[in-house]
């Protein structure tokens, strides 16, 4: 090689050490050691900037929207009202196996983690930069905090937050509240949101009934909702289900939290179909319109209400509630012809049906549908109890040991003038109202009285007891004082005062409880998390004395043997009650207990058509007039029976006054016989001193029966067996009714 060739290779030698040389001067080892820790300290003073700078925000609008639920006694769904099917319950309601199924599915390090998972974040950084898809590896913390405090949106922004406020919750929050809130935001497919949903989408029970199994699936479900619910997956995600359940459970148990031999015991717990949530058709929107008024009532405001979350248990029997439809349905309504008979489609009924005992309501009927007919014809106040008054003026009487004009203390035995049209005695203001029918009775007993409804008697008796003193006494036993028409006038006798069966329904509860005061209560529990709402004892002090009450209470067993309630008499069941129909037919009323029920039936005639106008309710059906003894005791009769299986126990009485009265065999009608009321069977009415011998009745022995040892009567006559009235042309008797469809 020549020096020319020599130089030349010298030279390029020589670029390519002072090349080599360059590179060396700007990435020598101590500054790439330099410029990582640069870029570290870059990255730990922005993170502490950002811990720093990120607040753990409000909950977002979706984890603040629940739902309320409203149910049977027995746990049975009524509705759900809200936006959102969600209930959150706490972390002590829920099984604390299924508790661990959730850790065990998500993140077993979650009790002694810092809330949040760098590698699973950085996984799921790496994938939302690189448009992967949805993250994974995300910790219980994430999870919660992803659902709680931020959004579903997947940006390199949110992750971020997601991560720094994670660490912060799981400074400031318990690991139960983490875990909490992390099963009650959690979606589960099925529209539910919340653990408590997810436990009755899917099983029909509360969280806090969940098996350990039951509560593995749901943790499963958590990963794909929607493809992992057994009732739609496709064989393949079957599969899948299966093992993430097995997973879950082999989990718990390398966790210790669950034995190896129980688990190899278990077996999949298919869950239930899908099932649509209950609305507010039907029954169903009444009783929650009576729930949310009772609530109101104790205090919890209709805002704090209407954001959700409440768990309301009712009183209501499903097995009574069906009962009572059942028996509107098939006493009355089948029997209505809206579009044929335009006088049909103003009936409306409404019911409420109480223990005595507890003062829960029992059963409600609001009217045929909530969602045509949105006021509940179970709690209105604007139709007249009409003649179910009537029992309330002889308990104020005995309450305050009142005396007749000529002195003589009233109890049952007392006589009266029944005539028609008498001017009441001792009254500042006229009055002199008439009987059904215009009928006269005479000398006629105050049981008697009470049988036939006379109103004549009731209106003097109102008068020497004392208006005020009546009035006392019916609010005491829990009338309204303040519903429209009650004054303290002598028409208050024919109960002109506004009422709802669920004033009455209590009214008789307190007679039926022996003078204890029963307000009737529709819910038995509301929950909202830890938060629970106090409500007032249904049962309350003695308002009346016990052999008052029980006074009324045997007068009244004559009204079902011997008078206007006789369509309600049944073999081997104890029962008293008063029928009831106002002015022009527009309400009639039968409101009766046995020992163990006390029900009050209400038809109103309504017209819709003219904004609700008071009608008459004459013609219903295709038949005459509509009274208390007709269609209202029919469906007492027939859910009375249906609802206690036909027995009802007896009367457990203080008195040794009132009924013990065979019932009034039916009359055969005879063209000689000018009167159409039946001959009257003995009673216990004395003589009074004014009356002549010819117009007092028969007195039977002076030895008091008890109403227990009543003859046994016949059941009431069957629709295709119409027993025909004996007051023709109105008052309370039964009515001829049409047969049933």
């Amino acid at each position: 090689m020549g020096r020319a060739e020599a130089r030349r290779a010298q030279s390029r030698g020589s670029r390519r050490a002072n090349a080599k040389s360059g590179i060396r001067r700007f990435f020598t080892w101590r500054k790439l050691l330099g410029s990582f820790l640069a870029v570290c300290t870059l990255g730990i003073g922005a993170f502490i900037a950002l811990y720093l700078l990120i607040d753990v925000p409000g909950a977002n609008a979706q984890a603040k929207l629940q739902s309320n639920t409203y149910k049977y006694s027995d746990g049975t769904l009524i509705a759900r009202t809200g936006d959102l099917n969600r209930e959150s319950v706490p972390l002590s309601k829920v099984p604390k196996d299924v508790q661990h199924a959730f850790v065990a599915a998500e993140n077993k390090s979650f009790y002694t983690d810092q809330g949040v998972d760098l590698k699973g974040t950085a996984r799921g950084l790496l994938n939302t930069v690189t448009g992967r898809g949805k993250q994974g590896g995300s910790t219980i913390t994430q999870q919660y905090v992803k659902n709680y405090f931020l959004g579903q949106e997947q940006t390199v922004t949110r992750k971020a937050k997601e991560l720094i406020i994670s660490l912060k919750v799981d400074q400031q929050k318990t690991k139960s509240d983490i875990l909490a809130g992390y099963m009650n935001t959690s979606y589960y497919g099925r529209g539910a949101y919340g653990i408590q949903a997810a436990a009755r989408a899917y099983y029909n029970v509360d969280a806090e009934d969940l098996t350990p199994q039951q509560g593995a699936y749901l943790a499963a479900l958590l990963q794909a909702p929607s493809q992992y619910d057994w009732s739609a997956a496709s064989e393949t995600s079957r599969k899948l289900v299966l093992q993430r359940w097995n997973y879950v459970l082999n989990n718990m148990v390398e966790m210790k939290w669950l034995d190896s031999g129980e688990r190899s015991g278990m077996k999949f717990p298919k869950p239930i179909a899908p099932r649509p949530a209950p609305g507010l058709k039907g029954q169903s929107g009444y009783l929650v319109k009576a729930a949310k008024a009772e609530l109101i009532k104790a205090g919890v405001s209709e805002q704090v209400l209407a954001a959700g979350g409440w768990n309301i248990t009712l009183g209501v029997d499903k097995g009574k509630q069906k009962a009572l439809e059942r028996a509107v349905q098939r006493k009355l309504t089948s029997r209505l012809d809206p579009k044929g008979r335009k006088v049909d489609s103003h009936v409306q009924a409404g019911a409420v049906s109480v223990n005595p005992k507890t003062g829960m309501v029992a059963a409600l009927y609001g009217g045929k549908n909530y969602a045509k007919h949105e006021t509940s014809n179970a709690t209105r106040t604007d139709y007249q109890p009409a003649s179910t008054f009537k029992p309330l003026i002889l308990a104020s009487a005995l309450e305050n040991d009142a005396k007749t004009q000529d002195g003589v203390p009233i109890n049952a035995d007392t006589m009266y003038d029944g005539t028609t049209e008498r001017p009441v005695k001792g009254s500042d203001v006229a009055f002199a109202p008439p009987n059904e029918d215009d009928k006269s009775y005479g000398p006629v007993t105050v049981q008697r009285a009470m049988n036939k409804s006379v109103n004549s008697v009731f209106a003097q008796m109102a008068v020497d007891v004392g208006l005020d003193n009546v009035k006392k006494t019916a609010v005491d036993l829990g009338m309204d004082g303040e519903a429209g028409g009650f004054g303290t006038h002598p028409a208050m006798s024919l109960g002109v005062m506004g009422a709802s069966p669920l004033n009455m329904a209590g009214v008789y509860a307190t007679l039926d409880n022996h003078g204890a005061k029963v307000t009737p209560r529709v819910v038995k529990s509301a929950e909202r998390g830890e938060e629970k709402v106090d409500l007032p004892d249904p049962i309350g002090a003695q308002v009346v004395d016990r052999t008052t009450a029980d006074t009324v209470t045997s007068v009244l067993t004559g009204v079902v043997d011997d008078g206007t309630g006789s369509a309600v008499r049944s073999t081997g069941m104890d029962i008293a009650g008063k029928t009831g129909t106002s002015d022009d037919n527009k309400s009639a009323w039968f409101s009766g207990y046995t020992p163990k029920l006390v029900t009050s039936i209400g038809l109103f005639g309504e017209d819709n058509t003219k904004g609700g106008k008071q009608v008459t309710l004459k013609g219903a059906a295709g038949g005459g007039r509509v009274n208390g003894g007709g269609f209202p005791a029919e469906i007492w009769a027939a859910y009375t029976q249906d609802a206690l299986n036909g027995s009802s126990g007896e009367f457990d009485l203080e008195t040794d006054q009132g009924a013990a009265v065979a019932p009034t065999p039916v009359p055969t009608p005879t063209t000689s016989s000018p009167d159409p009321e039946p001959t009257p069977s003995k009673t216990k009415e004395s003589e009074s001193p004014s009356a002549s011998p010819s117009e007092s009745e028969t007195t039977p022995s002076p030895t008091p029966t008890k109403p227990s040892d009543r003859p046994t009567v016949s059941p009431p006559p069957q629709p295709d067996d119409p027993r025909p009235s004996t007051e023709p042309g109105g008052g309370d008797e039964p009515q001829l009714l049409p047969p049933e469809n």
